[in-house]
C-alpha cells in the first residue's frame, strides 16, 4: 500500500492509496485499444478507387504536360547524348506563359546553345532532339565544317566529327549554304532546296520570325536544319533534363518495328540489365 502526503490546515497527514491491481490496468488498455480499432473508420472500396484514380489522373498529367520521358535513338548528338540514353523533358519551360501562373512557374524563351525536343519539320510524329544555333535574326554560314554566327566563329567544345574516310568531305555539309545542294551527300528535302533561297543573304542564311537553326553535336552524321530547314517554334517540345537511365543500344534498333524484333530487344534488356545499364550516365544533366 503507497502513501500519500496532503496538507490540510497547515498540518501534513499521510493518506494511504491502494494500488491499482495490475489485471485491471492491462483490461483498461485492452478497452482501449480495442476502442481505437472500432474508432478508425475502414477505407471502403470505392474511396481506394477515388485515391487510386486521383493519383494516376496526377502522375497522367505530370508525364503529359510537365515532364516527359523520351529515348535517344540515333547518334546525331554524340557526346552529349549517346544512343540507348533514356532522359526526362522539361515541357514547361518553353510552353507560352500562362496568365495566372506565369509568376510561379520558369518559362524563358530558347536561346542560342539549348538542347530542344521538338517535332522534325520532315517526318510528321517523329520526335528529333538538337541544339540550337540561331534564334530568329541570326546570320548563320558554315566554313570547312566551322559555324560563324552573326560574323563571329562559333567555339563549340561539345562538337565531334566522326564521318570515316570516304564521307568525310561533304562540301555541301561542310560550306553551308555557299555550295549547292546537288553537290551533297545526303541530299536535302525537295522543300528545303526550295525555300532556302528565300533565306540567303550574301554569305549567310537568316533565321525568320519564329523559328529556329538547329544542328546535332556529331556535326559529320546529324541529319538537321541543313537538310530539312528550320523549326517552327510550336514545333518545340521541351528542354531534355537529365539522363535517367542509359543502356547500350544498337545504332540501328530505332528502325526495328516489327512485334519480334522488339520483344527479343526487350528480353535482351531484362537478361542483361546489369552489365550494359551505364551506371555512370545516371542522372547526368543535360548541358
Amino acid at each position: 500500500m503507497a502513501k500519500k502526503e496532503s496538507k490540510q490546515n497547515g498540518k501534513s497527514r499521510e493518506i494511504a492509496v491502494e494500488p491499482v491491481p495490475r489485471t485491471v490496468v492491462g483490461r483498461t488498455r485492452e478497452i482501449n485499444k480495442q476502442a481505437e480499432k472500432e474508432e478508425k473508420p475502414r477505407e471502403t472500396t470505392v474511396e481506394f478507387l477515388a485515391s487510386l484514380a486521383a493519383v494516376l489522373v496526377t502522375g497522367l498529367f505530370i508525364i503529359t504536360f510537365i515532364v516527359q520521358a523520351f529515348e535517344i535513338p540515333s547518334s546525331s548528338m554524340e557526346n552529349t547524348l549517346l544512343i540507348g540514353d533514356h532522359v526526362f523533358v522539361n515541357r514547361v519551360q518553353f510552353a507560352p506563359a500562362s496568365k495566372w501562373v506565369g509568376p510561379l512557374v520558369p518559362y524563358r524563351e530558347v536561346r542560342r546553345g539549348d538542347i530542344v525536343v521538338f517535332l522534325s519539320p520532315a517526318e510528321p510524329g517523329l520526335y528529333v532532339v538538337k541544339r540550337i544555333m540561331g534564334v530568329p535574326g541570326d546570320r548563320i554560314h558554315l566554313r570547312d565544317g566551322v559555324v560563324y554566327r552573326n560574323g563571329e566563329k562559333m567555339d563549340e567544345p561539345y562538337v565531334i566529327h566522326s564521318a570515316t574516310d570516304e564521307r568525310r568531305y561533304d562540301p555541301y555539309r561542310d560550306n553551308f549554304p555557299a555550295v549547292p545542294a546537288s553537290l551533297s551527300n545526303t541530299p536535302p528535302t525537295p522543300e528545303w532546296q526550295l525555300l532556302i533561297r528565300q533565306h540567303i543573304q550574301g554569305d549567310d542564311i537568316v533565321v525568320p520570325e519564329n523559328s529556329f537553326f538547329a544542328m546535332g553535336d556529331n556535326r559529320d552524321v546529324s541529319y538537321d536544319s541543313r537538310y530539312w530547314g528550320f523549326i517552327p517554334k510550336e514545333n518545340v517540345i521541351g528542354r531534355p533534363m537529365f539522363v535517367y537511365w542509359s543502356f547500350e543500344t544498337p545504332a540501328d534498333q530505332y528502325t526495328k518495328k516489327e512485334p519480334s524484333e522488339r520483344l527479343g530487344f526487350l528480353a535482351h534488356v531484362v537478361i542483361h540489365f546489369f552489365d550494359e545499364t551505364r551506371w555512370r550516365r545516371t542522372f547526368r544533366i543535360v548541358r
